[in-house]
C-alpha cells in the first residue's frame, strides 16, 4: 500500500511538475526578435546576390540555414563545437556538469560545457558569462528543442553567431573574409569561420592573424595557409537604387548581374574621364518585358559632391530635345505629317516665342525624318502647335508619364526643346514604347512592380519613329539601333537614349545640383558612351515592315581591328587595349596565338606586351572570322 501511495505521489509530483513546466514555458517563451531584425539581400532573376544591406543599427545579419552551408563547414563545427548535438535535447548533461563544477570552483565561468542549442540560445538573448546566466541558458535551450527541429537550430546560430566587429551570421563571415558563399567554402575556410566565433574579437584574422591560424590549422588538422588580413567589400551593387529597397531578408529583381557589373565597369571608366563635379547615370531595359536589367544610378569622377548619395535615374531633369520623337510620332498618328512631308526650318515666332536651332542657324525645306534625325527646333516645335501643347502633356500623363512644370506654368510650345522635367527611368520606359508597340509602362526594378502598359502611340506611329531614328553611331558601328540625343539649357543635361527590338538604353550626364556644364552636349558628352552601352548588348536589328524602309538599315561590319592597325608602331611600357569592330560575339583576342582574358560582352581586350619587339594580334569572332594586324612595340622614349 505504501508503495502504490508513493507512485501515485511520484506521478502527481511528475504530472506537477510538467505543468508547471509548460505554465513557464508560457509565459517565459524564448525571445527570437534578434532573429527577425535582419539585412536585406537583393539578388537579380538568377538569385544571384546583387547587394547586401545591413540590419538597422549597421550590423551585418542575414539569414542563414543549414540548407545554405557547404557540409564541410557544419560538419567541422558539430565536431568541434558539439559532438552530440543531433544526439542530446539541448543539454549535453555530462559536459555540464564538469563545466560547472569548474565554474563553482572558480566563481565564474571559465568552461562553457555549451551545445549548440545553449549557444544559440545564449546569441538570441545575450547576457554576461556568469553561472546564473548558464542557468537561464539551459533553461532556454531546452526551450528552443521543444520548438523547433534541430536543423532550425542550426539557423539560428548560423544566423547569430559573430565573426569580428559589426559582421553576425556565416553569411556576413564568408562574404567579407573570403569573398565566397556559406556554400562554396574550402575546408581551410570553413575552418577558420569555426574558430572565429569562439573569441571573435580576439580572433579577428586582419588584427590578429596569428591566434586565428592557430585555432585554425588545430581545427583543421593541418597547415591551412595564411589566413586572411583584411574584410572585403560586401556586394552593393547600384548602392542608391538599392537602398530604396532595403527592408525585407530577400528582395527580388529583375537586374541581370553580369550585365550590371560590365555597366558599372564601363561607368566607371567614364567617369574618370568627365568634367569637374560632374556625375552619370545609366539604364538598361528589356523593352519587351519593360524591366531594368541594369543600372548605374549614380557616380562621377573629380569633386562629385553631393550626386553620390542621389539616386540619379529617379531625379527630374530637363530632357532638352529628348521629347522630340514623341512630338513626331503624335503627328504622325495624327496624319499632321508623315517621315516625307516637308517642312520649313526657318525663323518664325510663335506668340512671343521665337525658338532658335542649336547652331542658331536655319536648313530650310527639310522632311520630317531628316528634321527629327537632325534634332532641328523649328520643325518640332511647330509641329507641336499643330498637335497641340496641352494634348501632347495629356497623352504622356495617360500613359503614365506626368511631365513636372513650373509652379503655375500649364503645357507650351517650349516642352518640344525641354521645358518641363522628367527622370531617366521615365524617359526610358517611353524609348522602351517605341520599341515595342507603342504603349508604356513603368519600368519594373522588382516582379511585383509591373502594371499594365497604356496606350500613347499606334504601333504603326511607333515603328515610323523608330524607323527615322534608326541610323549608325557616330565613329562606331552601328547594328540597326535607333538613338536620340537631348541637351538641356546651359548644359545642365546631357542625354542619350536608343533601342533596338530588345532593349532600351538611357545615358544621363551633368551635375546634381543643377549647375551648368557649359558646352556640354548630349552628342559631345552621352553618345558615346551610349554606343559602348549598346556595345554590351548582343546584336538585335530592328526589323521594320518593308513600307516604312525609307532606307536600307545598317548591317553589321565585317570583322576588324580597329586598333592597333597594322604595322602600327606601339610606344609604350604598360597596358594596350585591343578594339575591334563588326564580326558576331563573343570575340576571341590572341597575341602570337595565345588568348587573352577579355569579357564576352565587350569588343576589346587588355594586353600588357611582355617586351619590345613585334607581335603579331588576332582577333576572332563567334563564327570563325578572322583579323590581323603586326605590330611593334618599342620603350617609349
Amino acid at each position: 500500500m505504501r508503495a502504490g501511495r508513493l507512485m501515485r505521489w511520484a506521478v502527481v509530483a511528475l504530472l506537477a511538475g510538467m505543468a508547471a513546466a509548460v505554465a513557464l514555458d508560457r509565459a517565459f517563451p524564448p525571445d527570437l526578435s534578434r532573429l527577425s531584425v535582419l539585412g536585406s539581400e537583393i539578388v537579380d532573376r538568377q538569385g544571384r546576390t546583387v547587394a547586401l544591406l545591413p540590419a538597422p543599427g549597421g550590423v551585418w545579419r542575414f539569414r542563414t540555414g543549414a540548407r545554405d552551408v557547404s557540409p564541410a563547414y557544419l560538419a567541422a563545427l558539430i565536431r568541434t563545437e558539439d559532438r552530440q548535438f543531433y544526439r542530446h535535447p539541448g543539454v549535453n548533461p555530462l559536459a555540464l556538469l564538469r563545466a560547472l563544477a569548474q565554474d563553482i570552483r572558480a566563481g565564474r565561468v571559465v568552461s562553457g560545457g555549451s551545445t549548440l542549442t545553449m549557444q544559440a540560445a545564449r546569441l538570441l538573448e545575450p547576457r554576461p558569462r556568469t553561472i546564473r546566466s548558464k542557468v537561464i541558458e539551459i533553461a532556454r535551450a531546452l526551450q528552443l528543442e521543444a520548438r523547433f527541429s534541430k536543423d532550425e537550430i542550426l539557423g539560428i546560430w548560423l544566423t547569430l553567431a559573430p565573426f569580428g566587429g559589426n559582421l553576425e551570421g556565416l553569411r556576413a563571415g564568408a562574404l567579407a573574409w573570403f569573398g565566397t558563399s556559406p556554400r562554396l567554402l574550402e575546408p581551410a575556410q570553413a575552418a577558420l569561420l569555426v574558430a572565429i566565433p569562439r573569441r571573435p574579437e580576439a580572433l579577428r584574422p586582419d588584427r590578429h592573424p596569428d591566434r586565428a591560424r592557430a585555432l585554425r590549422d588545430r581545427i583543421l588538422g593541418e597547415d591551412g595557409g595564411e589566413v586572411p588580413t583584411q574584410r572585403l567589400k560586401l556586394p552593393r551593387h547600384a548602392p542608391q537604387a538599392m537602398a530604396a529597397l532595403a527592408g525585407p531578408p530577400r528582395v527580388a529583381t529583375t537586374l541581370d548581374l553580369p550585365l550590371q557589373e560590365a555597366l558599372e565597369r564601363l561607368a566607371a571608366e567614364r567617369a574618370a574621364d568627365l568634367p569637374d563635379r560632374a556625375s552619370l547615370a545609366i539604364l538598361i531595359a528589356d523593352a519587351p518585358a519593360r524591366e531594368i536589367r541594369a543600372l548605374v544610378s549614380g557616380g562621377g569622377g573629380r569633386g562629385e559632391g553631393r550626386g553620390g548619395f542621389l539616386d540619379l535615374t529617379r531625379a527630374i531633369r530637363s530632357p532638352g530635345s529628348a521629347l522630340k520623337p514623341f512630338i513626331y510620332g503624335m503627328a504622325f498618328q495624327d496624319g499632321l505629317a508623315a517621315p516625307e512631308t516637308v517642312l520649313d526650318d526657318a525663323p518664325r515666332r510663335f506668340g512671343h516665342y521665337a525658338p532658335e536651332d542649336f547652331d542658331r542657324s536655319f536648313a530650310g525645306a527639310v522632311t520630317a525624318a531628316e528634321a527629327l534625325r537632325r534634332s532641328l527646333n523649328l520643325p518640332a516645335v511647330a509641329l507641336l502647335d499643330r498637335v497641340g501643347p496641352l494634348r501632347f502633356a495629356a497623352a504622356l500623363q495617360a500613359a503614365g508619364v506626368t511631365l513636372r512644370l513650373p509652379p503655375g506654368a500649364d503645357p507650351s510650345l517650349p516642352l518640344a526643346l525641354g521645358g518641363a522635367g522628367i527622370t531617366l527611368r521615365q524617359l526610358a520606359g517611353l524609348y522602351a514604347a517605341l520599341a515595342t508597340d507603342g504603349a508604356n509602362a513603368p519600368l519594373a526594378l522588382r516582379p511585383e512592380d509591373h502594371a499594365a502598359a497604356r496606350p500613347l502611340l499606334d504601333p504603326r506611329a511607333a515603328s515610323a519613329v523608330a524607323g527615322v531614328l534608326t541610323q549608325p553611331f557616330p565613329d562606331f558601328a552601328g547594328e540597326g539601333v535607333a538613338w536620340k540625343t537631348g541637351t538641356s539649357w546651359g548644359g545642365r543635361d546631357a542625354w542619350a537614349l536608343g533601342f533596338d527590338a530588345h532593349h532600351a538604353a538611357a545615358v544621363w550626364i551633368g551635375r546634381p545640383d543643377g549647375t551648368p556644364l557649359p558646352g556640354a552636349t548630349g552628342r559631345s558628352l552621352a553618345l558615346p558612351l551610349l554606343a559602348r552601352v549598346f556595345g554590351l548588348l548582343p546584336p538585335a536589328p530592328r526589323a521594320l515592315p518593308p513600307s516604312e524602309k525609307r532606307e536600307a538599315l545598317p548591317s553589321a561590319d565585317a570583322l576588324r581591328l580597329l586598333f592597333p592597325p597594322p604595322d602600327a608602331v606601339l610606344q609604350t611600357d604598360g597596358t594596350v587595349v585591343l578594339r575591334a569592330m563588326g564580326g558576331r560575339r563573343p570575340l576571341t583576342f590572341l597575341v602570337d596565338g595565345a588568348p587573352l582574358h577579355a569579357d564576352p560582352a565587350r569588343r576589346e581586350a587588355a594586353w600588357t606586351p611582355l617586351g619590345a619587339g613585334f607581335y603579331r594580334l588576332t582577333v576572332l569572332d563567334a563564327d570563325g572570322a578572322a583579323a590581323h594586324a603586326a605590330v611593334r612595340v618599342k620603350p617609349p622614349e
